[in-house]
């Protein structure tokens, strides 16, 4: 069994990790989306609302399965017997950074392999960040996440 691995933090999950996901889902049996504890960011939602989000937003694919991890991205993969971790390329920007933490991850674990999906052009601008930051203005963010997720949102920025 084929099995990838996309971690993030996914704060909030936005419809251009959903397309990632579905590409994914096409190219391996099984898709672990993973939320990754981010010691470097301070996230807006917890894990266990994260979690909820990613499931009712992946519910239309079998092939996925929904999990967090704490600590080095190689430790986890090892630990769930994945072949590759997918990460998604939006712009030159994200190239650099994408594919240093690649070449650490190799220099880690020799046998891992990360695959790098580009997203439908239509999401190539969208991060979490810019949608909470629209979110938090009161800015209609129905185009950018899944319904529940916006409701999330607006539960969140709601004064």
């Amino acid at each position: 069994m084929k099995i990838a691995i996309y971690p993030g933090t996914f704060d909030p999950i936005t419809n251009g990790h959903i397309d990632i996901i579905e590409r994914a889902a096409i190219l391996f049996d099984k898709v672990i989306v993973a939320v990754a504890t981010n010691t470097a960011k301070t996230p807006l939602f917890s894990v266990e609302k994260r979690l909820e989000m990613i499931q009712q937003s992946m519910k239309h694919l079998q092939n996925i399965e929904v999990d967090s991890f704490q600590g080095l991205l190689v430790n986890y993969v090892a630990k769930k017997k994945a072949t590759a971790v997918i990460r998604g390329l939006r712009a030159t920007s994200d190239f650099e950074y994408e594919f240093q933490m690649a070449l650490i991850n190799r220099k880690l674990s020799e046998g891992m392999v990360t695959v790098f999906l580009m997203p439908h052009e239509k999401y190539t601008y969208l991060n979490s960040t810019i949608v909470k930051e629209v979110a938090s203005f009161q800015g209609d963010v129905s185009c950018f996440v899944p319904e529940h997720v916006k409701l999330e949102l607006i539960k969140k920025f709601q004064k």
